[in-house]
């Protein structure tokens, strides 16, 4: 039996049966389930463990809104949008998850894919993980970020003082919010295929792009930043719509968020004769009961799709974070979308290409234009000889 969702559309013998970009004549690679689901398996262990140091540290601590107050026409749509979030996340584990388990008493691919997202949100923090330069409306409920404690992370905050996940919206966002999208992406493949039945995979995964990039300048551009949800204050102006504000939107950010959505209807939409997608294969040759299989399958799916966020998306980030513009006045003067992390009321300037780049391990340059070094270490005051030939 296909493990191909029966509630989703379209119907899952067109899923099935879709074959993927590689020939259809080319044998699985039978190690592929093995290798993803070990990726999975570590990914799953080490967000586990962050979130642990997190919720047990001085950083799991809601971060002020500040003195600002954001007008209406952010605190209403924002209201609405994280009460809608919440109301839909038990219909779509209902719809996803327990209703497909109570019929065929197994986990469907959509079910499978409505964990692997939720999980993918994890990343979100990532494209600040050099230099801050995306932020969210603190006004909205949070309780900090686990940003400190994933691994090797360079940008400096401290509790009460850093970018804070908003968990109300994000969590149900990423769980459902882009299940549902990906699902009407691939209706629409299908119809497209269905329409011109000789394009190419690579064309339709083209297409795709494009409609991706089209609606993220749509939600994002006209919708999720003019409401306040969030800001790109360290964007790249020149190629920016309604830049200088604080709701700027980069174009390299539909670029980003269209790969990573064209790459999870990639995933979804292409699958062999039993209804697998490419890291599923293989799952024939994994020995034991259902639940070992139903596991090796769950964490496979979990680290494609965490591949698609990681490398689309908060791989350039880093290079946009690292050649990021300075914030402007519209965002500096907003507490709201400042998190306590620079400008008034503290001794660090916002971020701004004529400053070094700070780290969370580093000193800074204050807004006196002083060094501060880090606390407890001294600066180095000379340097070391070279060695020289007598």
């Amino acid at each position: 039996m296909s493990d191909q969702s029966v509630t989703s559309s379209p119907p899952p013998a067109e899923v099935q049966r879709t074959p993927g970009p590689e020939s259809e004549n080319s044998p699985p690679p039978r190690n592929a389930v093995r290798v993803w689901s070990v990726v999975g398996g570590v990914l799953l262990l080490v967000q586990l463990y962050v979130w642990i140091r997190w919720v047990t540290s001085p950083y799991f601590a809601r971060v002020p809104q500040g003195p600002s107050d954001p007008p209406l026409y952010m605190k209403i749509p924002l209201v609405v949008d994280a009460a809608a979030m919440w109301i839909g996340l038990p219909i779509a584990i209902w719809h996803f998850l327990v209703r497909p388990w109570l019929r065929e008493r197994r986990i469907t691919l959509d079910g499978m894919l409505l964990a692997s997202l939720g999980l993918m949100g994890f990343q979100d923090p990532l494209l600040n993980y050099t230099n801050t330069w995306c932020v969210y409306n603190t006004w909205l409920f949070n309780r900090g970020s686990w940003s400190h404690f994933i691994p090797g992370w360079i940008s400096p905050e401290a509790p009460g003082h850093q970018v804070p996940a908003p968990i109300l919206t994000n969590v149900p966002g990423y769980t459902w919010g882009v299940l549902v999208l990906t699902i009407s992406l691939c209706t629409a493949m299908h119809r497209i295929k269905n329409r011109w039945p000789g394009i190419g995979n690579l064309r339709l995964i083209g297409i795709t792009f494009v409609i991706c990039f089209l609606f993220d300048v749509v939600m994002e551009g006209l919708v999720l930043m003019p409401i306040g949800f969030y800001s790109y204050p360290g964007a790249i102006r020149s190629v920016s719509l309604f830049a200088g504000t604080y709701h700027q939107y980069p174009l390299y950010e539909g670029l980003m968020w269209g790969g990573v959505q064209t790459a999870l209807c990639c995933l979804r939409f292409f699958t062999d004769d039993q209804g697998r997608t490419i890291p599923e294969r293989g799952l024939e040759a994994i020995r034991g009961g259902a639940v070992r299989r139903q596991s090796v399958r769950f964490l496979a799916i979990f680290a494609a799709a965490s591949a698609c966020f990681f490398v689309c998306y908060n791989l350039p980030a880093q290079w946009i974070g690292l050649h990021a513009d300075a914030w402007p006045q519209d965002v500096q003067k907003r507490s709201y979308l400042n998190g306590g992390i620079c400008g008034d009321g503290t001794n660090t300037p916002c971020p701004d290409p004529a400053l070094p780049i700070p780290t969370k391990h580093s000193g800074y340059v204050d807004l006196n234009g002083r060094f501060v070094p880090p606390s407890g270490v001294t600066a180095p005051k000379s340097a070391v000889p070279f060695e020289r030939g007598k």
